[in-house]
């Protein structure tokens, strides 16, 4: 059986905030992170405190939502208060050119507050925060339809290979990948999942087996360099990927590694599904030549960012450590480049540190996500069904028709 009880929901609202679990230090250290301004939810995203496509979508909404009640709240001007709507949305959509549900979350707030101008700006204000509030209920609704159509495609006893992280993690709850795994795994189809770690910021190792231990789904964690070796011998049914952003010719945008993965699925004869809401889909691009790829921080390949807590085991300790955080957070002067930061943590003392492994000076190119060709794609994976090439036209049904879609294609 799987036990989603140990794992968080990812983003929510509370007493007018908007709180997150930070990503950026599980799974050794699990901070809850309090968003009192929309400019701290763009913070959070821009520093991967929160992250996933899905989880994006719910963070821009609720983001705008938050700035709608608080400096919103003290507009007055109706006309003024849709374009300071419309500047935060952007402002928000801007913080990670990649994930276009970011940009989809920001977009339908933005559309919603213009299409119910009309009540005027006390009755609307209230509306839009019952907005963001339903697109993070929505995100877990289709998270558990794309979870059964997914988990029906796979034989029982599979072992299954996954890349990054996209579990309940990366969404508001249950998962898109992860969602496939958890549901099949109830069903009894789930003998195995092999992690990737996921370099350079290890979300496979951080962030997916801590998931998946939590769930009591079986796991073996890799390097990504031993996917080819695992797949040779035989030992991977199917992989399932998330997205961040899937073209209408079905070309897949996702965390960078992904598309390696899909050529070695093609050579070894193994399904490679990719799941994702519809959402994900962006029917604007004709390919996937035309998506943004971020580029991030050097410093993620040159070096290895680890976080804990510091648990002293004598009173010499303690004091030493209480003298070195007395003023607050104590920054060590390390040699090389290291860095290392120790601040209190409630009884015990929590640092994150930056190690450098590789040699200063060095060029680095540091893409966060590939795209994968439409032709390597054995089936998407939506909240309305299992779409199947011709992708031109089964996206297009999938996200614009209406009714139930179960294969498509």
């Amino acid at each position: 059986m799987v036990d989603l009880g140990n794992i968080p929901h990812t983003i929510w609202w509370e007493d007018g905030t908007v709180r997150m679990v930070d990503q950026s230090r599980l799974p050794l250290v699990g901070d809850l992170l309090i968003c009192n301004t929309y400019e701290g939810v763009c913070t959070a995203i821009s520093g991967m405190a929160v992250r996933g496509a899905p989880a994006l979508g719910v963070a821009a909404a609720l983001g705008i939502a938050l700035w709608s009640e608080t400096e919103g709240a003290e507009i007055e001007d109706l006309r003024y208060y849709l374009d300071e709507i419309d500047r935060v949305a952007d402002e928000i959509a801007a913080t990670r050119p990649t994930a276009v549900n970011l940009m989809w979350g920001a977009e339908r707030m933005k559309r919603f507050a213009r299409d119910n101008a009309d009540v005027g700006l006390d009755a609307l204000r209230p509306l839009v925060l019952e907005e963001a509030l339903r697109i993070r209920a929505e995100d877990e609704e289709r998270n558990r339809a794309l979870g059964a159509h997914g988990a029906a495609l796979l034989e029982p006893g599979s072992r299954v290979l996954t890349h990054c992280n996209a579990g309940s993690l990366a969404t508001a709850y249950f998962g898109t990948a992860l969602g496939v795994i958890f549901s099949a795994h109830a069903e009894g189809r789930i003998a195995r999942v092999w992690v990737d770690e996921t370099r350079p910021v290890l979300q496979g190792a951080r962030l997916t087996a801590w998931e998946l231990r939590m769930a009591g789904v079986p796991l073996t964690l890799i390097t990504d360099n031993m996917a080819a070796s695992v797949m040779r011998r035989g030992e991977v049914d199917a992989v399932i990927v998330g997205a961040d952003r899937i073209a209408a010719n079905g070309d897949v945008a996702n965390k960078i590694g992904t598309y390696g993965l899909a050529v070695l699925c093609k050579e070894h004869d193994v399904p490679f599904y990719v799941a994702a809401p519809s959402s994900t889909v962006d029917l604007t691009l004709a390919s996937g030549d035309d998506i943004v790829i971020e580029e991030r921080d050097e410093r993620e390949v040159t070096g290895v960012t680890v976080s804990g807590v510091i648990e002293p085991r004598t009173s010499i300790e303690t004091q030493a450590l209480d003298a070195l955080t007395e003023a607050g957070p104590y920054s060590l002067g390390m040699t090389k480049g290291h860095q290392m930061q120790v601040a209190r943590k409630g009884g015990a003392y929590q640092f994150d540190a930056w190690m450098r492994v590789a040699p200063p000076g060095i060029d680095v190119y540091n893409p966060a996500f590939d795209v994968t060709p439409a032709e390597y794609v054995t089936a998407i994976i939506t909240e309305r069904g299992v779409v199947r090439p011709d992708y031109t036209v089964s996206l297009a049904e999938a996200c614009c028709g209406t009714g139930a879609l179960h294969e498509l294609g």
